[in-house]
């Protein structure tokens, strides 16, 4: 179970973007404060001067360290005694490359929301830079910090449900059923705008967690893919829905949706995997049960918070079984297994093992493979491409 941090040992973050408008802005503020093992102390929080200040006296951070530009804080920030230590960067997809090299060539570890990049040759020259060290680069693809997928991963690396063989992924909302970025609705406009998001909005967005849940889950990799990614919205710059049949690694076969357009949905995310002699299913919506189902056997429902979980599941919690834990808190586990990992970096040790379930840029280059191949396969009238 979780436990507080020393208050003495607090990691010194900054901020690239989560400014006062930002819902994912106070996501992360949230999830870095939740077992204190962070400090916000600097940030480029928003790209208008007068946000940025405003942003800068709520969260409590000094005015001359509300920067103009990453580039500009980057260099500030490595020149003071009492710098950053670690950034976070939440801004649009075309900024994630460029902001994390600049701090990555300073030697500030970075904890970025995902995609890695806008594109597959952006992500394969960041991790040239991540593979150089020393600074470490971390991914909040925060799904798998939730008890139960670390508990459904455990499960079937004990062959709880036998050798994989299908699996069915969505993270399918309806965010985008209506062309709100033709209104001026900031949080579409760049997410349907190709120069930001990439060259597919929809799997760079959501498509991407479906990608890393699966692989985070099943401990495989999707190895082919026949996608179809369609715009069906008129009007819009992007697409906003994608069929992608998958083959995987170990031999099993699947199927990924990811979409804006799902009219009636929430926020649409989960995952079934059916295996040789059983099966698991998971709902993010429904976070804290997990369906575990063995041929000609009673159902079982597995529940957070009980003691005979794994030593996955039950690190990854806070509060006693029944009552409810969520969205933050499994956000807030990305970021306590990053400070592990960037402790024991620092330290010059090994960190603990389970910090290592922590989504790194490893991860994210083979989102972006997964990206890549999706939009070749597209191209291509759905042929079969290689993921590599």
């Amino acid at each position: 179970m979780k436990t507080m941090a020393n208050p003495q040992q607090r990691l010194r973050l900054g901020f690239v973007g989560g400014g006062l408008e930002s819902s994912i802005g106070s996501t992360h503020r949230y999830a870095a404060s939740l077992d204190g093992h962070y400090q916000l102390v600097a940030g480029v929080f928003a790209r208008d001067p007068e946000r940025n200040l405003a942003a800068a006296q709520a969260y409590g951070v000094a005015p001359e360290r509300a920067y103009a530009d990453f580039e500009a804080m980057a260099r500030a920030e490595a020149a003071r005694a009492d710098g950053i230590q670690v950034v976070a960067i939440m801004a649009p997809n075309a900024v994630h490359v460029p902001a994390s090299l600049a701090f990555l060539k300073h030697g500030i570890d970075v904890i970025c929301d995902k995609p890695l990049a806008a594109n597959l040759a952006q992500a394969n020259a960041l991790l040239d830079q991540v593979r150089q060290g020393p600074a470490l680069h971390l991914l909040t693809h925060n799904y798998s910090g939730y008890p139960l997928i670390r508990e459904a991963r455990e499960l079937i690396a004990q062959g709880a449900i036998g050798e994989v063989r299908l699996v069915q992924v969505e993270h399918a909302s309806a965010f985008g059923t209506h062309p709100l970025e033709q209104q001026g609705v900031k949080a579409l406009a760049w997410r349907t705008d190709p120069s930001q998001a990439g060259a597919s909005s929809v799997l760079a967005d959501v498509g991407v967690h479906a990608h890393q849940l699966l692989r985070f889950v099943t401990g495989q990799e999707v190895s082919q893919v026949s996608a179809e990614l369609s715009t069906l919205v008129p009007g819009r710059a992007s697409d906003d829905n994608a069929h992608v049949k998958l083959r995987l690694s170990g031999g099993g076969r699947g199927l990924l949706w990811a979409s804006f357009v799902a009219a009636g949905q929430r926020h649409g995310l989960q995952i079934r995997i059916f295996g040789s002699s059983g099966s698991l299913y998971w709902h993010q919506e429904q976070p804290e049960r997990l369906e575990l189902r063995h041929q000609d056997q009673p159902h079982q429902v597995l529940r957070r918070g009980e003691s005979w979980l794994s030593d996955a599941a039950r690190q990854a919690t806070r509060i006693k079984a029944g009552q409810p834990e969520g969205l933050l808190e499994a956000f807030a586990n990305i970021y306590s297994d990053a400070a592990e990992l960037i402790r024991a970096r620092r330290e010059q040790r090994a960190p603990a093992p389970l910090a290592r379930l922590c989504p790194s840029a490893e991860d994210g280059l083979r989102g972006m493979a997964f990206i890549e191949a999706c939009v070749q396969s597209d191209r291509q009238e759905g042929r079969w491409i290689e993921v590599s």
